[in-house]
């Protein structure tokens, strides 16, 4: 495909504000300009905040100083908030069509890009379904779905219509998620480990599960689960795996106030630890975003990905065994497979 893949983008909220100058052409000094809306904008971004980690030379405002992802052309946008939608609309220059509902934004594009920023999934298949039954592309915002039902409603609606789908956390694809796990050998391998961050929401839990799978792979087969707050702390365990943590991570999702966003991650093994630098804050999620773009791309090009869909498929699985762990009092849960 020579020509721009034509996007159209549901929901403009902080996450589909994120994803867009990251992959089309926007003015940078209307990012910077807060929005005079009253009562207050709806979300983040619209308070002139969403250019300070993608433009960090103040000597020359508008260079973008993080990796974007070209050949789309953004044509339709949608948001329950009308103004959140108008405002994207004015900041990119190709000052796509703001849609009355949903459902048009499927019309006449390539792709279908649903954001989701601070939201629980549960809306995804309403929000999914016209664009999938046209045959259309369709990239999803974490986490593909709030139950395993709802997940294996959209892969089927996929399949019935022969039409790709897409889902990743950031966190999932960040190079340094990647140079962490790289230096596992430094220890003899990670028989255990914990990361502080995320929050006890499902979307900040999907984004550490998530960052889990990057650094000590995929395969969670149980999870104990506990509060404070919804799986304020989880214990992911794979099992007898002899290439996985033998006794499992620990999850942190109930902390204080992070710096930026950052999550913090350690490893242990029979030679010493691992601290991470930290490089796993705002100032480098939009590395991992341009990562998913880039398997966006081949979802368009190609119809399919690398394997990191299933990681989210097992992502959703690890969040509600969670779920039904804590209702048992903490008792471990089997993560289901999803077929």
């Amino acid at each position: 495909m020579s020509d721009p893949i034509k996007v159209g983008i549901i929901r403009c909220d902080t996450h589909g504000a994120y994803f867009a100058p990251l992959m089309a052409p926007h003015d940078p000094l209307q990012l910077q300009r807060p929005v005079p809306l009253k009562p207050p904008p709806a979300y983040s971004w619209m308070s002139g905040g969403a250019h300070f980690y993608f433009y960090t030379n103040y000597g020359n405002p508008r260079q973008i100083t993080v990796q974007t992802v070209d050949g789309f052309e953004i044509v339709n946008l949608w948001d329950e908030h009308r103004n959140a939608a108008e405002t994207l609309a004015t900041i990119l220059d190709s000052h796509p069509r703001v849609c009355d509902d949903f459902e048009q934004v499927s019309d006449g594009v390539d792709l279908v890009l649903i954001g989701d920023c601070n939201g629980d999934g549960s809306d995804h298949i309403k929000l999914a379904t016209p664009g999938l039954e046209k045959g259309l592309p369709t990239y999803i915002d974490k986490p593909l779905a709030n139950t395993i039902e709802d997940v294996q409603a959209l892969l089927a609606l996929s399949k019935k219509h022969d039409a790709p789908i897409y889902s990743a956390s950031i966190l999932r694809h960040l190079p340094g998620a990647f140079q962490f796990r790289d230096r596992m050998p430094e220890i003899g391998g990670a028989d255990s480990g914990c990361i502080r961050g995320g929050g006890c929401s499902i979307a900040g839990q999907i984004h550490t599960v998530s960052l889990a799978q990057a650094i000590f792979g995929n395969g969670i087969c149980e999870v104990c689960a506990m509060g404070p707050g919804d799986l304020g702390v989880m214990h992911l365990s794979w099992g007898d795996r002899e290439d996985r943590p033998c006794s499992g991570v620990v999850l942190h999702h109930n902390v204080d106030a992070t710096w930026h966003c950052a999550m913090h991650v350690s490893a242990y093994g029979a030679e010493g630890a691992i601290l991470a630098y930290n490089n796993i804050n705002d100032y480098y999620y939009p590395y991992g975003a341009a990562n998913i773009l880039k398997n966006v791309k081949k979802l368009v090009l190609h119809g399919e990905v690398d394997n990191s869909m299933n990681d989210m498929i097992e992502a959703v699985a690890v969040v509600n065994a969670g779920r039904r762990s804590q209702e048992q009092n903490s008792r471990p849960a089997p993560v289901p497979k999803v077929v």
